[in-house]
């Protein structure tokens, strides 16, 4: 028996809004053919978008251990994990903002595995500039402007960034 019609069922699912549904069918699916790695992978891309992410993470590691090989489900890992090291410092940040040191490498980390993850270099202006240190603020957070130029936090602490640096605060 293979899982092609729960995989169905679980597209039907998710285009219907409910993930939570998605999820169990692609569980069904994994049931009938666990060493598929194409419904790993599709499981946690559920998983991830229903902000399950140590789900997600198990799933697309179990899909890279059965395709060693494939580049999508290597880089799909890695940007879980780039999240996982966001989360990690966003945490870090708000219990101990005065030791930023840890939540500034993890996210440095997680820029490394992720390039285009926004929210990582927010946060890393946010470190930075609890720190003081308003210029390196102003570059991370000119990274967030350029991979997206409308967004407006980025584009605000940009302003504040640059009027600290100006008057030395």
């Amino acid at each position: 028996m293979n899982g092609e019609i729960q995989i169905q069922k679980a597209y039907e699912s998710i285009l219907g809004h409910d993930f939570e549904k998605a999820i169990e069918w692609f569980e069904k699916a994994i049931a009938a053919e666990p060493n598929n790695a194409a419904y790993h992978y599709k499981l946690s891309i559920t998983f991830a978008r229903s902000n399950k992410l140590l789900n997600a993470i198990e799933h697309a590691s179990k899909a890279l251990e059965l395709e060693k090989e494939n580049e999508v489900y290597r880089y799909h890992l890695q940007v879980l994990h780039a999240r996982e090291l966001v989360e990690k410092a966003h945490k870090q940040l708000s219990v101990e903002s005065e030791h930023a040191e840890r939540a500034i490498f993890l996210l440095k980390e997680a820029i490394t595995l992720d390039p285009l993850a926004l929210e990582a270099y927010l946060i890393l202006s946010e470190a930075f500039a609890f720190r003081k240190d308003y210029a390196r603020a102003y570059q991370t957070v000119m990274e967030a402007v350029r991979l997206d130029p409308n967004h407006e936090l980025a584009k605000q602490h940009a302003v504040l960034y640059r009027q600290k640096m100006k008057y030395k605060v």
